[in-house]
């Protein structure tokens, strides 16, 4: 039987805990999955750890590629043998095989590996919504980039020097600035809780004072107030994830101060709801990928058992681009 990952208590990482599991034959609409590379995302600690809601038991992991290995009723968008990649709900991604929905299914195009595919589809399409629909990023703009050297940061900054922007990023040490510096960041700048507060005066000054019309920002609580001080007039704060925590509630006159400032908290799932803009976005993605435009730095491999061990290394920034999990 194949193993997967499941969750009955959510906690630490030790509450992982791998298992066979049972999969029946694909239901209608559904096709059978054998996996061979698994994505790991912060999403997956969130989950794990409680910080987001689920109904337990439960798998988890949200992100895969491998082949279909056999098709159910009504599928007709693949077939057995196909490449495919996905990235998304039904949590169960952590896991040799699976069922799962065949319209939220992308094909894997020649070019792009199963492990490239697993370790970008959802950091990609991340990547993506953000420079091309939440906030369409111009050429010769300036924009910062939060957490550069991080899994969605490095595909960022490597779209965003495709975009021919200029990139100004924040990162946790010398090697991630070098590691962002490399994917096109054109500022990367070591920011700490000793020096978070200088952010602002330092964008300006990268800026002759104009500062930026955009910030990309998934650190959330720790950086939220300084990333508000760094926009321009009507620019936008992006807040597309928390990996210090949730921000706090604050007085949305602090917009207006700002200089008519805008906040949004964008999602991936409604981005790609519609099945024509999912493979849109993921064909924009791996063509860039197979074209060399995007290098995905798939640069830590676990074993699948050693989902725990990941997502230590994970929470304590011991990682840098992405990581995948191998049944």
């Amino acid at each position: 039987m194949p193993q997967a990952v499941r969750l009955k208590k959510q906690g630490g990482p030790e509450l992982l805990v791998l298992e066979e599991v049972e999969v029946p034959p694909p239901a209608p609409g559904e096709v059978t999955l054998r996996h061979t590379a698994i994505g790991l995302n912060f999403i997956d600690v969130y989950q794990r750890n409680g910080h987001y809601a689920l109904q337990l038991p439960s798998g988890i992991g949200q992100e895969a590629a491998g082949v279909v290995t056999a098709v159910g009723p009504g599928v007709t968008t693949v077939k057995v043998g196909d490449r495919v990649a996905y990235a998304g709900v039904p949590l169960g991604a952590y896991s040799e095989a699976r069922n799962y929905p065949a319209e939220k299914l992308v094909p894997v195009p020649e070019g792009v590996s199963d492990e490239a595919a697993a370790a970008s589809l959802l950091k990609g399409l991340t990547a993506w919504y953000l420079v091309r629909r939440t906030f369409e990023v111009e050429r010769g703009q300036t924009v910062l980039v939060h957490a550069a050297a991080g899994g969605v940061g490095l595909i960022l900054c490597q779209w965003l020097r495709h975009l021919e922007a200029t990139i100004i990023g924040t990162v946790g040490s010398e090697a991630k600035a070098e590691a962002a510096r490399e994917a096109g960041c054109t500022h990367p700048l070591v920011i700490d809780a000793s020096n978070r507060r200088d952010l602002p005066a330092k964008v300006k000054e990268l800026t002759g004072g104009a500062k930026v019309p955009v910030v990309y920002d998934s650190i959330g609580k720790d950086t939220f107030d300084v990333s508000l001080e760094c926009l321009a007039p009507f620019g936008l704060m992006v807040l597309f994830g928390a990996s210090s925590g949730p921000v706090p509630p604050f007085d949305l006159q602090r917009l207006a101060a700002g200089g008519s400032l805008y906040v949004t908290r964008p999602t991936l799932s409604t981005y790609t709801a519609k099945r024509e803009d999912l493979l849109a976005g993921a064909r924009e993605l791996f063509d860039l990928i197979a074209r060399r435009v995007l290098t995905i730095h798939v640069n830590q491999r676990y074993p699948l058992r050693e989902a725990a061990r990941a997502h230590k290394d994970l929470e304590a920034r011991k990682t840098t681009g992405s990581t995948v999990l191998l049944p």
